[in-house]
């Protein structure tokens, strides 16, 4: 059947997608070929695609088809992550609103409800994926709490407990009191927040004085009622003011704790006082320097519970009327903050803060950049607590040569020294969370205090001994420490399987930067741990796609892009191909619809060239290598295929998906959609076209046939050499069009490859990689490259002298373009659109001047134009540009628009100053075609 008229992304998206799988085409039978693999950053199963997973699958799509096109064994493990905080949050919200709670449920009833919320729920952002094209291995689809992913977790912890490279320790974590969970990093987002700078008065014990003569020593903070939890003083070693107090004591208000005065350089001598007051149990910093002064993490004082209620701490020193409060005022009632700064108010020790019209305060007001959890919501409260850890400083040494000595490859290079600083640096990794919904931790624990881990309860008890009573740890494991084990458990580890040894070390991670640490380096850490060699030999780490003005997305700005939203809209290969020609290494990306819809209007423009391709008897190609070619326009566009195929090679090379994108994309619009198809046609208007008449859209028409009939006997053996000569040409360099754009569009370019040609048993998703077999001609793309400028430069001049495209004008050529001239001209004829073509000397007059390639081309305008009133216009022109040009000029040049307009007006002035200096630039290139 002949292609649609109108090129309709959404009636082929599911059905291609639905066919690829079903085929089992993703992963085509290939056990004597060159393996290649990719994992993909496995996505919670709670979510959604967002445009941040659509930039990230798109990449990894798009070179896994191309390897695949490539006639590797192409395997691109696909699955999801159980993410435990965000999953238990769903189901427990769930329960809410049926006025349940989780603990309304034994621990197992609760974990089967989120396995019950999984099997209805919990596979959107896979549909989603297939929406946007994603060629994974569906059928080996991977869930990090599976039964033999969560056999490889329990393993490597156990193992790395044997090493010593897990134990169990007490030190500060990220506690989110309204989850009651220990968090990473990752889940901590910074927001500013108006508080308050207080100043206290810290007694100095013993009788003791400052030099300046004063009995105290003043300290500030944004946190006042951390002070119950207060262990000592902090002032720099070398700060003179303090030196004489240093080991000498202060008595805490309130509590009336004894504490010491340290010397720790973390004491900024020029900020405040000098003086800071060191709370240990709550303050990441202040355990550092608690570690310091001498005490243990065992000795250091907590002041809250879970829920960020205060509690007695050890030493026994917090007034009654304190425990019980919340840290915060809530719901009305003043919680441990408000009743601490009254107090030290009524005793005198709070000093006031003045403002610049002399009134008093409590406190100076102060922005804070404050750490809340991403769901929970709430301050993260630092608390220490006993948690499992994992010594990371040892297992980070193995990678670190591995990218030192190159066989991991970072690319970008420029995030080496940043993934470099931050494992060099690394800190212990805290890997127990207090859920219920997660892979739990595999330790026992015996009423005396002993701690047994092993793979199974039986294995612990057995190592007990009998009769000992055993209490499974109720924490479960960092959702990070899972997915760290992600390159080789999907593969069958710890078994020793074919799949493993096939593909393990992967070939490429693709990632944002943003969890490089998070994710990457912890694969790394535990795929060289337990395998012995690097998980991929390339890292590619990706951008962030950013809001049209440059800023960050995010629910709270409302400038979140919903992806599905977009393929709705432009379709989805458009979308991917957006993604790639904007994705340049190290940069971010910026939405931007116009360049969607650009990218839709290319689909739409191939279509219509196949469409053209279809009516004039040009089908698809059986041949790899490139045709037999005569004529000068197919020995031409034979060399530009070559070219193409050569540039994106080496740009896939690179991890330069910009660059494949863009090498591809000027090939078939400018190339052939533009130049090859209309330089063809004269060729092949020597014969009619089978689908004469019929209505082709925008761009292309079918070739009317000559005057004479279908099929003129006039028509000479040479001709119909010509005409299939071309056909066969056309219809191979639009194949590897297809092919070399399919990693890019794949649903655009499969319905193309099957709508051109038989070849249901050979379809696009598995053909075979451009090889031409050919170089570029010279002589052919000499004559070529000069018929396209020579039409170009005559486009541009009808353009600026505001002659009609289609106006037939006469020119002169030097005699020396006389045999390039015979040799193209039905091209001419057909493309310049020439009345005549002269080579005597111009007569004199007015004309405009064309120099191509160094030769000049003389148009006469005697008699075609007004020439006073075409340079009068043209001036006009000129004078409002030059001035506009100018006035954005001096605007740009003033530092103080530059520095306090919006970026995004002074973006504006510079794409306005860009687009009037090149207007200006056309209409004086006009004036001076004039003579």
């Amino acid at each position: 059947m002949p292609m649609e008229k109108t090129f309709d992304p959404a009636a082929i998206e599911a059905k291609w997608a639905r066919l690829w799988e079903s085929r089992g085409l993703f992963r085509p039978h290939r056990p004597d070929a060159t393996p290649f693999t990719i994992v993909n950053p496995p996505p919670n199963v709670t979510g959604a695609l967002h445009i941040g997973h659509a930039l990230d699958n798109t990449l990894q799509d798009v070179l896994i088809r191309y390897e695949r096109l490539r006639g590797k064994d192409a395997l691109w493990v696909v699955g999801t992550d159980h993410a435990g905080i965000a999953t238990q949050m769903v189901v427990e919200r769930q329960l809410n609103e049926r006025q349940q709670k989780r603990t309304d449920f034994t621990r197992d009833e609760f974990v089967d409800k989120v396995w019950e919320w999984k099997a209805t729920s919990g596979g959107q952002i896979t549909r989603q994926l297939r929406r946007l094209g994603c060629s994974m291995d569906w059928s080996r689809e991977q869930f990090t709490m599976d039964a033999h992913f969560t056999r490889a977790v329990v393993k490597v912890f156990v193992d790395l407990h044997k090493k010593g490279l897990i134990y169990r320790d007490k030190r500060l974590v990220n506690w989110d009191p309204k989850l009651k969970t220990a968090i990473s990093d990752l889940e901590v987002e910074t927001h500013e927040v108006q508080g308050g700078f207080w100043h206290f008065k810290y007694p100095l014990a013993d009788g003791v004085k400052l030099d300046d003569g004063r009995d105290h020593i003043v300290v500030a903070t944004t946190r006042p009622e951390t002070m119950l939890a207060d262990m000592a003083v902090a002032v720099h070693p070398d700060d003179a003011r303090y030196k004489s107090v240093i080991g000498k004591f202060v008595e805490l208000p309130i509590t009336g704790r004894r504490v010491p005065v340290v010397a720790d350089e973390h004491a900024d001598p020029e900020l405040g006082s000098g003086a800071v007051k060191i709370t240990p149990g709550h303050d990441f910093n202040d355990f550092e320097v608690g570690k310091r002064a001498g005490f243990k993490p065992a000795e250091m004082l907590n002041m809250f519970d879970g829920d960020a209620n205060v509690i007695q701490t050890a030493d026994g020193l917090i007034p009654a009327e304190y425990l019980g409060l919340h840290r915060f005022k809530r719901d009305g009632i003043d919680g441990a903050r408000e009743l601490v700064v009254q107090r030290m108010k009524e005793t005198g020790f709070l000093i006031p803060h003045v403002d610049k019209d002399g009134g008093e305060h409590d406190a100076e007001p102060r922005t804070i950049q404050t750490p809340f959890g991403d769901r929970g919501g709430v301050v993260i409260e630092p608390w220490l607590t006993d948690q499992w850890y994992v010594d990371a400083e040892k297992l980070a040494q193995a990678p670190i040569q591995a990218v030192r000595d190159g066989r991991i490859n970072i690319v970008p290079k420029t995030w080496e020294k940043t993934f470099f600083n931050w494992m060099e640096n690394i800190q212990p990794w805290c890997v127990s969370r207090q859920l219920w919904w997660g892979h739990r931790i595999p330790a026992w624990y015996a009423e005396d205090g002993r701690t047994f881990v092993a793979e199974t309860e039986e294995e612990a008890q057995a190592e007990a001994g009998a009769g000992v009573i055993l209490t499974r740890d109720p924490d479960v494991l960092d959702t990070w420490f899972s997915s760290a084990l992600w390159p080789f458990a999907t593969l069958g580890w710890p078994d020793d399987t074919e799949l493993l040894k096939r593909h393990y070390p992967n070939d490429v991670l693709i990632s944002g930067f943003d969890i490089l640490f998070f994710w990457d380096a912890r694969m790394a850490m535990q795929g060289m741990e337990f395998m012995g060699e690097v998980p991929w030999r390339t890292l590619y780490l990706h951008g962030l796609v950013r809001a049209p003005d440059g800023q960050k997305m995010s629910k709270s700005k409302g400038n979140v892009v919903d992806p599905i939203g977009l393929i709705d809209q432009y379709g989805a290969d458009a979308l991917r191909f957006f993604m790639c020609a904007m994705e340049s290494q190290g940069r971010d990306i910026k939405m931007d619809d116009a360049r969607l819809a650009g990218y839709r209007n290319f689909a739409t423009k191939l279509w219509n060239a196949a469409r053209f391709c279809e009516a004039n008897g040009i089908a698809a190609s059986t041949s790899l290598e490139a045709p037999a070619a005569t004529l000068p326009v197919n020995r031409w566009i034979i060399g530009e295929v070559a070219d193409t195929v050569a540039a994106v090679e080496a740009a896939f090379a690179a991890y330069r998906f910009d660059d494949a994108a863009n090498a591809i994309y000027s090939f078939a619009w400018d190339r052939f959609c533009d130049w090859y198809l209309e330089l063809i046609k004269p060729v092949l208007s020597q014969k009619p076209s089978p689908l004469q008449g019929r209505g082709l859209g925008e761009g292309h028409e079918a070739v009317p046939a000559p005057a004479d009939g279908p099929l003129s006997p006039a028509l000479s053996p040479e001709g119909e050499r010509e005409i299939a000569e071309t056909c066969a040409v056309a219809g191979w360099v639009l194949d590897q069009i297809l092919v070399m754009l399919h990693p890019f569009m794949p649903f655009l370019t499969e319905e193309l490859w099957t709508g051109l040609g038989d070849r249901a048993d050979y379809p696009l998703i598995t053909a075979k990689w451009p090889a031409p077999n050919a170089a570029r001609d010279a002589p052919a793309s000499a004559d070529i490259d000069w018929l396209i400028k020579l039409v170009s430069e005559l486009r541009t001049a009808k353009a600026e002298l505001g002659l009609p495209p289609g106006a037939r004008l006469t020119a002169h050529f030097p005699a020396s373009l006389k045999d390039r001239a015979d040799k193209l001209a039905a091209q001419l004829d057909r493309l310049a659109r020439l009345e005549t073509i002269s080579f005597d000397p111009a007569p004199a007059g007015a004309s405009a001047q064309l120099v191509v390639e160094g030769e000049t081309i003389t148009l006469p305008l005697e008699g075609v134009i007004d020439i006073a009133a075409e340079r009068e216009r043209l001036t006009r022109a000129l004078a409002a540009a030059t001035k506009e040009r100018d006035s954005l000029a001096g605007r740009l040049n003033n530092p103080s628009f530059v520095e306090r307009a919006k970026p995004e007006a002074v973006e504006k002035a510079r794409t306005d100053h860009a687009a009037k200096e090149a207007e200006a630039d056309r209409l004086s290139a006009a004036l001076a075609r004039l003579g």
